[in-house]
């Protein structure tokens, strides 16, 4: 507009300058917008040739990417398809748990005591209140036993209980795999955890012929070690790690050779395994804490809610830009579990369920303009396969929050993994424009690659992305270098 009123030409009748300005308004604004559309045909040129591959004649690609910063859709293929999200169902989880609990929630597990403390003896019972805290460690079990020392308590008189009724009974998401077990990807669920109810064991070699070496991390009486393995002088460890997890018991079986000298990788030599009842492995961790403090517990252990008139010792609390950071950046599914609960008991109160917690995302979704009835939503974290969303869904909450709530967006934007930097992205999108500068929730499931996140294009626009492709017997890495050239399109593109 600048331009016209510096350049207005001497015509006189009104008719033919107001033709005259309509003429270079409307020149200008086609060639102002020719840029961008041709950039966008370019685009979408690039696109349709990495996904023109054998690959997609038997699977199938959904993707939807938009410019935040300038409002402006750039690809869609697919986008209304239900597909299964895998852990970019925690997209939703996260935008959920941000905007009904708020950026300031924190997750808290108390300790109480009943009875009175009289010179160094508790005679009552001790009471410890689960809150849905997943980042629970035996480090924070150690404030607990370190606040019962300072009180001058040495023994005991009383029991020590889990109060565990802040949930209901179900200990797994609806649909997630009898199979899944022992991995820790698929943990027992509870308003109590702890060491994201698991154990690592960690085999090392001895002298040849005899048994090798083990350790439990955290050492505990919880578990019974089967151990068969053998150390060998030369050749490849060939061995294994299992929980009996058919039967559902707390027993490690390891099997297979070891080899002798120095472990060079650690995790090669290291599992980590799910455990079931984690109300009674923290409260086992609990009670093998205060016996090597010295302090007697007389009774036993069980779970039993909590009576009004106990008195509260301590508390650890977890805030929920922690557990995000942690969900997010490490794909934890246990931390999404647990805000589903959280969200659960801030709508419905105790017992939380996780169709309470759906129900608080169900609202969400229909906030933003869609219907929620449209999808199938399981779980938090995505480990169901009855999670049924499309690419447009997660857009769709991508615009609507960047739009209407920025420090919300801003809060979940930091919780997501940088490419080539950290997290589930560490090693992707390495020496391309997209590193460092990606940021993205990955999902893997078996047949099932996802990814949604931002990239700052080379005009500096934010970007928006989302990619899902399932229905393929090959190895997720190769459904992972697709996305990952799509992305660094992105990040090329003006």
């Amino acid at each position: 507009m600048n331009f016209l009123l510096k350049y207005k030409p001497a015509f006189t009748a009104g008719r033919v300058e107001l033709k005259f300005y309509s003429f270079l308004f409307l020149l200008i604004v086609c060639c102002t917008s020719l840029f961008p559309q041709s950039s966008i045909k370019q685009l979408e040129a690039d696109i349709n040739k990495i996904i023109d591959d054998p690959f997609f004649e038997s699977s199938v690609i959904s993707i939807d990417i938009f410019n935040l910063t300038g409002n402006l859709p750039l690809y869609q293929k697919n986008n209304k398809l239900l597909l299964h999200p895998a852990s970019n169902m925690k997209i939703l989880t996260s935008f959920a748990g941000l905007l009904y609990l708020g950026s300031g929630y924190q997750f808290e597990t108390k300790m109480f005591h009943t009875g009175v403390i009289s010179g160094d003896t508790l005679y009552g019972d001790i009471y410890v209140v689960g809150g849905f805290d997943p980042d629970f460690t035996t480090d924070d079990l150690e404030k607990f036993v370190n606040e019962i020392e300072k009180s001058g308590v040495k023994y005991i008189a009383g029991n020590l209980f889990a109060d565990l009724s802040a949930k209901d009974s179900l200990y797994w998401g609806k649909g997630w795999m009898w199979d899944d077990e022992p991995d820790p990807s698929a943990p027992y669920l509870c308003a109590l955890n702890i060491n994201d109810n698991s154990i690592e064991v960690f085999v090392s070699g001895t002298k040849t012929d005899s048994l090798v070496n083990v350790k439990l991390i955290p050492e505990t009486e919880y578990v019974k070690v089967e151990n068969h393995a053998i150390s060998v002088s030369s050749g490849n460890n060939n061995f294994t790690i299992a929980r009996n997890w058919i039967e559902r018991e707390n027993k490690i079986i390891i099997d297979g050779e070891v080899r002798s000298g120095k472990v060079i990788d650690e995790e090669i030599n290291t599992e980590m395994l799910s455990l079931p009842d984690p109300g009674k492995y923290f409260l086992t961790l609990f009670k093998e804490q205060l016996q090597q403090k010295g302090i007697i517990l007389n009774g036993s252990i069980g779970f039993k809610k909590m009576p009004e008139n106990a008195n509260h010792l301590s508390s650890v609390f977890r805030s929920i830009d922690t557990v995000l950071v942690n969900m997010n950046k490490e794909s934890d599914n246990l931390s999404a579990e647990m805000i589903l609960y959280a969200l659960a008991l801030n709508d419905s109160g105790a017992p939380a369920s996780a169709d309470n917690g759906i129900e608080a995302i169900k609202r969400m979704i229909n906030l933003t303009g869609l219907d929620a009835d449209s999808y199938s939503i399981a779980d938090g974290s995505g480990v169901s396969r009855y999670n049924l969303i499309s690419t447009e869904l997660i857009i769709n909450l991508f615009k609507y929050f960047f739009s209407t709530n920025t420090g919300l967006f801003n809060d979940f934007y930091y919780t997501l993994p940088i490419a080539g930097m950290e997290g589930t992205l560490e090693n992707r999108m390495l020496n391309t424009l997209a590193e460092g500068n990606l940021r993205a929730k990955t999902g893997t499931l078996n047949g099932v690659t996802t990814l949604s996140g931002f990239v700052n294009g080379a005009s500096g626009d934010l970007i928006a992305c989302s990619i899902f492709i399932q229905n393929y017997t090959a190895k997720n890495s190769t459904a992972r270098k697709f996305i990952d050239r799509i992305c660094e399109l992105l990040a090329r593109s003006k």
